[in-house]
């Protein structure tokens, strides 16, 4: 009879601690904007805009018509009819066409060499210049175009020649690559999503730094730490139920998170670039599944972090130094692309992020692969977790200043 009562009074304390900091922040108008407005609402809206007006620059390049500054056009009038037919018009000619690419006044300059006609008489090769600038990114589409166009129009020529001369035109071609693309639509679609786990990341951290910010070093600037372990109740019922809040609000936060990409993603007109995306149901609970271990391993990071720092501010600096972590996979994935190996996904932050790209792709995370994932990241925060809770039994800990 006694333990169930003890065991009552532990849980007790517990949820007596955790409600009350999810209360007194829930209150806090910088907790709620950035734990469940700006992180978990604005990213994904500012994400998503950004890559629909990308999208659709793009997509209006690659369809519509455009004119292109021309030097030279009448040396190849054939040339520049079949150009148009392509969607592209030749334009008035410029004095420095070099200069105009560079000051970004054209994306493209098409330059004909006054040779041309001779050379074309004499079934000799032409030349014809296409001048740009390939650090300019948002010239790549029109330039691959007229690419395209010319690239074409050299072929259907060259063809010609070959059978005006009695022979066949397979014969300048005698290997042919015939490409075979095994991605899906879905697959397709990480190309342009593939910084979502970044972003799930960051979101779980931003949802829950202020909070473990607030608990730590803003009650030791407030004074009001010390008074909270005179209570008669054990340091680790204090930290578990602090630490349990700031799992409720980055747990929050993402599933915030993962709604607004859901409804936000729809907006984007991925199906004219072949691609599919799916974010629904099944993909939320496999990314909260995967993400629960994360959770706790974030806040009991953020909450050791933010105990070595005497002020809010400090802890603040600390904390921001911290955001860099979760961008590690990110980044080393972008600048390494490897084939997931089963151990990968026992490695924090790094098994989340294959995970989430397998689902994206459409394959799934098999049964050992999620296991892994959950077995790494639940032991990385139980070792935060115990070493946090060594932390909480100093008494340093409750002293400001």
């Amino acid at each position: 009879m006694n333990s169930l009562v003890t065991s009552a009074n532990k849980t007790r304390a517990f949820f007596t601690v955790y409600l009350k900091e999810v209360r007194e922040n829930l209150r806090d108008r910088r907790t709620i904007m950035t734990a469940l407005i700006t992180g978990p609402l604005l990213a994904p809206l500012l994400f998503v805009m950004m890559l629909n007006i990308g999208l659709s620059r793009e997509l209006d390049k690659a369809e519509k018509t455009l004119t292109v500054p021309v030097i030279g056009k009448e040396y190849a009038p054939n040339l520049f009819e079949s150009l148009r037919a392509g969607g592209v018009l030749a334009g008035p000619a410029i004095a420095d066409p070099e200069q105009a690419v560079r000051k970004q006044e054209a994306d493209a300059v098409i330059r004909i060499a006054p040779d041309y006609p001779n050379a074309w008489r004499k079934g000799e090769p032409v030349q014809v210049e296409v001048i740009y600038d390939s650090s300019q990114r948002d010239a790549n589409t029109t330039v691959e175009r007229i690419n395209g166009l010319i690239e074409s129009y050299a072929r259907q020529q060259g063809a010609m020649r070959l059978v005006s001369r009695g022979l066949s035109p397979s014969t300048a071609w005698p290997v042919t690559v015939a490409r075979r693309d095994q991605a899906t639509a879905q697959a397709r679609g990480v190309l342009i999503f593939g910084l979502l786990p970044y972003f799930f990341v960051i979101t779980m951290f931003m949802g829950g730094m202020y909070l473990a910010i607030d608990l730590t070093a803003g009650e030791r600037e407030r004074q009001s730490l010390e008074p909270l372990f005179a209570n008669p109740v054990a340091r680790w019922k204090i930290f578990a139920g602090k630490l349990a809040a700031i799992c409720t609000f980055s747990a929050t936060s993402l599933l915030i998170s993962l709604i607004a990409f859901s409804i936000v993603g729809r907006m984007l007109p991925i199906e004219k670039l072949g691609m599919e995306l799916e974010l629904g149901v099944r993909f939320a609970l496999t990314v909260l599944v995967m993400a629960i271990p994360l959770i706790v391993l974030l806040a009991a990071l953020q909450s050791m972090v933010a105990a070595f720092a005497k002020s809010y501010r400090e802890a603040q600096t600390y904390l921001s130094l911290l955001l860099l972590v979760p961008a590690l996979p990110s980044v080393l994935l972008m600048a390494m692309p490897v084939k997931p190996q089963d151990w990968m996904y026992a490695v924090p932050l790094l098994g989340q992020h294959l995970g989430v790209m397998q689902v994206l792709r459409g394959d799934g995370v098999t049964m050992h692969q999620m296991l892994f994932c959950l077995g790494g990241s639940a032991l990385a925060a139980l070792v935060a977790v115990l070493a946090t809770a060594q932390l909480y039994r100093s008494e340093r800990l409750a002293i400001s200043g």
